[in-house]
Protein backbone atom coordinates (compact mmCIF):
# COMPACT_ATOMS: atom_id res chain seq x y z
CA UNK A 1 0.00 0.00 0.00
CA UNK A 2 2.20 2.80 -1.29
CA UNK A 3 -0.32 5.62 -1.39
CA UNK A 4 -3.10 5.38 1.17
CA UNK A 5 -5.78 7.97 0.55
CA UNK A 6 -7.87 8.96 3.56
CA UNK A 7 -10.68 10.75 1.70
CA UNK A 8 -11.60 7.94 -0.72
CA UNK A 9 -11.29 5.42 2.10
CA UNK A 10 -13.74 7.53 4.14
CA UNK A 11 -16.12 7.58 1.16
CA UNK A 12 -15.92 3.81 0.76
CA UNK A 13 -16.58 3.26 4.47
CA UNK A 14 -19.44 5.81 4.38
CA UNK A 15 -21.05 4.04 1.42
CA UNK A 16 -20.49 0.65 3.03
CA UNK A 17 -22.10 1.80 6.28
CA UNK A 18 -25.07 3.48 4.59
CA UNK A 19 -25.52 0.45 2.32
CA UNK A 20 -25.45 -2.21 4.99
CA UNK A 21 -27.33 -0.32 7.71
CA UNK A 22 -30.87 -0.67 6.27
CA UNK A 23 -30.15 -4.28 5.32
CA UNK A 24 -29.13 -5.15 8.87
CA UNK A 25 -31.44 -2.96 10.97
CA UNK A 26 -34.19 -1.21 9.02
CA UNK A 27 -35.93 0.04 12.19
CA UNK A 28 -33.00 2.22 13.33
CA UNK A 29 -32.42 3.39 9.76
CA UNK A 30 -36.04 4.58 9.56
CA UNK A 31 -35.79 6.26 12.97
CA UNK A 32 -33.03 8.52 11.61
CA UNK A 33 -34.11 8.98 8.01
CA UNK A 34 -37.89 8.97 8.49
CA UNK A 35 -40.61 6.52 7.58
CA UNK A 36 -40.69 5.12 4.07
CA UNK A 37 -43.49 3.34 2.23
CA UNK A 38 -41.34 1.37 -0.22
CA UNK A 39 -38.86 -0.54 1.92
CA UNK A 40 -37.95 -2.72 -1.06
CA UNK A 41 -36.61 0.43 -2.75
CA UNK A 42 -34.45 1.29 0.27
CA UNK A 43 -32.98 -2.22 0.15
CA UNK A 44 -32.48 -2.00 -3.63
CA UNK A 45 -30.52 1.26 -3.36
CA UNK A 46 -28.48 -0.27 -0.54
CA UNK A 47 -27.49 -3.23 -2.69
CA UNK A 48 -26.74 -0.98 -5.68
CA UNK A 49 -24.30 1.13 -3.63
CA UNK A 50 -22.21 -1.88 -2.62
CA UNK A 51 -20.31 -2.16 -5.96
CA UNK A 52 -19.30 1.50 -5.59
CA UNK A 53 -17.72 0.59 -2.25
CA UNK A 54 -15.62 -2.03 -4.03
CA UNK A 55 -14.62 0.41 -6.78
CA UNK A 56 -13.63 3.13 -4.30
CA UNK A 57 -11.64 0.69 -2.16
CA UNK A 58 -9.92 -0.45 -5.38
CA UNK A 59 -8.95 3.14 -6.24
CA UNK A 60 -7.82 3.74 -2.66
CA UNK A 61 -5.44 0.81 -2.42
CA UNK A 62 -4.32 0.36 -6.03
CA UNK A 63 -1.83 2.50 -7.92
CA UNK A 64 -3.60 1.86 -11.23
CA UNK A 65 -6.20 4.57 -11.75
CA UNK A 66 -9.02 4.02 -14.20
CA UNK A 67 -10.77 7.23 -15.37
CA UNK A 68 -13.90 5.24 -16.29
CA UNK A 69 -14.23 4.04 -12.69
CA UNK A 70 -13.66 7.56 -11.42
CA UNK A 71 -16.29 8.96 -13.80
CA UNK A 72 -18.79 6.32 -12.65
CA UNK A 73 -18.17 7.33 -9.04
CA UNK A 74 -18.66 11.00 -9.94
CA UNK A 75 -21.96 10.15 -11.68
CA UNK A 76 -23.04 8.16 -8.61
CA UNK A 77 -22.27 11.13 -6.33
CA UNK A 78 -24.09 13.52 -8.64
CA UNK A 79 -27.12 11.24 -8.86
CA UNK A 80 -27.34 10.80 -5.09
CA UNK A 81 -26.92 14.56 -4.58
CA UNK A 82 -29.73 15.38 -7.03
CA UNK A 83 -32.03 12.75 -5.49
CA UNK A 84 -31.35 14.05 -1.96
CA UNK A 85 -32.07 17.67 -2.90
CA UNK A 86 -35.03 17.00 -5.18
CA UNK A 87 -36.92 14.74 -2.79
CA UNK A 88 -36.11 16.90 0.23
CA UNK A 89 -37.47 20.01 -1.53
CA UNK A 90 -40.60 18.05 -2.49
CA UNK A 91 -41.18 16.95 1.12
CA UNK A 92 -40.65 13.25 0.44
CA UNK A 93 -37.56 12.79 2.66
CA UNK A 94 -36.40 14.55 5.82
CA UNK A 95 -33.50 16.91 6.44
CA UNK A 96 -31.06 14.13 7.35
CA UNK A 97 -30.62 13.62 3.62
CA UNK A 98 -29.20 17.15 3.31
CA UNK A 99 -26.20 15.87 5.27
CA UNK A 100 -25.81 13.13 2.70
CA UNK A 101 -26.16 15.70 -0.10
CA UNK A 102 -23.27 17.65 1.44
CA UNK A 103 -21.12 14.53 1.58
CA UNK A 104 -21.95 13.74 -2.06
CA UNK A 105 -20.77 17.22 -3.08
CA UNK A 106 -17.51 16.74 -1.18
CA UNK A 107 -16.96 13.30 -2.70
CA UNK A 108 -17.72 14.56 -6.19
CA UNK A 109 -15.39 17.52 -5.70
CA UNK A 110 -12.57 15.23 -4.58
CA UNK A 111 -12.87 12.99 -7.65
CA UNK A 112 -13.15 15.94 -10.05
CA UNK A 113 -10.02 17.42 -8.48
CA UNK A 114 -8.32 14.03 -8.68
CA UNK A 115 -9.12 13.79 -12.39
CA UNK A 116 -7.83 17.32 -13.04
CA UNK A 117 -4.55 16.64 -11.24
CA UNK A 118 -4.21 13.35 -13.09
CA UNK A 119 -4.55 15.07 -16.48
CA UNK A 120 -1.92 17.68 -15.63
CA UNK A 121 0.75 15.07 -14.88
Amino acid sequence: MKKFKIFPCFQAIYYLFTSIWPLIHMKSFLMITGEKTDLWLVKTVSVLLLPYCVLIFYLTFNDKKNPVIILSIIVCCLGLFIIDIYYYLNGVINGSFLIDAGFQLLFMGYWLYFLSIRKIR
